[in-house]
């Protein structure tokens, strides 16, 4: 064991040395000297530590819409934080490196709260965000940093599968401000055969932010042709999008591409991302976006009762806020939903 390594918390002891983690629905049953799907937390001597500690694989500066979060302070940058591990075994991840790392060779020197609040206001970010793997499997250290941030005035991100359990659940969005949740399709199957999960625990997450009303919450879901683009499933899931979380929920489809084990279908057709949201305001979703592909109307968020252009957008930032500055339409006067920053239309 090394001095970095942090004890776990919601974890339960077995018989004969075996431990039980309790973060994610997996609920690994581990042996001494075994890890956890997610790869970072390990049994020690019959004790359950995060052997990633307070150790980053990368540090960077991102524009907020990168997450993508597009009603969440625009227009803003945001210290993003990245570690290693997933407790998803996602055949098209795009950041297997670090998700589903070999060692902890990526990871670097560890950071404190005090050294990530520097950066973060050296660097005028007035959000942290925790993202490029996943930061449920880093939960005491990212819980831990996110507190200490909020302390110090910062706002703090998750960008997250939202596979995550119980009580751990509540701890974890408790102190995030705003997240953006992978909703990567809406049919078990899918999760079984290409995830090494189960659908209905993202599903209970994402009403869990909605009903505790503490988040700023938007959902980002990846189209895989022939997998999850169909548009009986689209129909589907928007429908429960408007039921279960609101009208309001800005929701973000995004492009496919070729990665990791699942490099035998085609890039996302922009039609197919058009298609879904086209879909998905005809069931009622206000706020529908499109992701990796070039600029188009997709990307920009329009007043829904008057069709006022908001907040003009490239691909992953904001080129005009046209909101007022208690972010309503300048037009009409409707409200956006959302935390904005202020505009500098009068």
């Amino acid at each position: 064991m090394t001095s970095d390594f942090m004890e776990c918390r919601h974890w339960q002891s077995l018989a004969d040395g075996m431990v039980q983690c309790r973060i994610c629905p997996h609920q690994c049953r581990l042996r001494d000297g075994g890890r956890g799907i997610c790869f970072v937390r390990r049994n020690v001597g019959g004790r359950l530590l995060l052997t990633s500690g307070t150790r980053f694989s990368s540090v960077a500066l991102d524009p907020v819409e990168k997450k993508p979060l597009y009603h969440y302070l625009p227009g803003t940058v945001t210290l993003s934080l990245g570690g290693i591990g997933c407790n998803l075994s996602c055949r098209f991840c795009q950041n297997a490196a670090i998700a589903k790392p070999e060692d902890d060779r990526h990871l670097r020197d560890s950071l404190s709260v005090g050294d990530v609040v520097r950066l973060a206001r050296a660097n005028g970010a007035p959000s942290v965000s925790f993202t490029y793997n996943e930061p449920i499997v880093a939960f005491e250290h990212v819980v831990d940093f996110a507190q200490g941030c909020r302390a110090a005035g910062l706002k703090t991100v998750a960008v997250t599968n939202g596979y995550i359990a119980g009580e751990a659940r509540q701890e974890f969005f408790d102190v995030m401000d705003a997240a953006n949740v992978d909703l990567k399709a809406f049919t078990d199957d899918f999760y079984r055969r290409l995830c090494g999960a189960r659908l209905s625990p993202v599903l209970d997450t994402l009403r869990h932010i909605r009903a505790r009303g503490r988040t700023w919450l938007e959902v980002t879901t990846l189209l895989i042709p022939g997998e999850n683009d169909s548009i009986g499933e689209i129909e589907e899931m928007t429908r429960w999008a408007v039921a279960e979380l609101g009208p309001d929920t800005p929701w973000h489809f995004s492009a496919y591409y070729p990665a990791f084990r699942l490099t035998d279908r085609p890039p996302t057709p922009p039609e197919t991302l058009n298609r879904a949201r086209e879909i998905a305001l005809r069931n009622g979703l206000r706020f529908v976006y499109v992701g990796n592909v070039p600029d188009g109307a997709g990307h920009s968020t329009v007043c829904p009762s008057c069709g006022t252009l908001l907040l003009e957008r490239g691909r992953m930032s904001l080129r005009k806020n046209r909101l007022r500055g208690d972010g309503t339409c300048p037009r009409c006067g409707t409200t956006c939903p959302g935390v904005f920053p202020v505009s500098g239309v009068a």
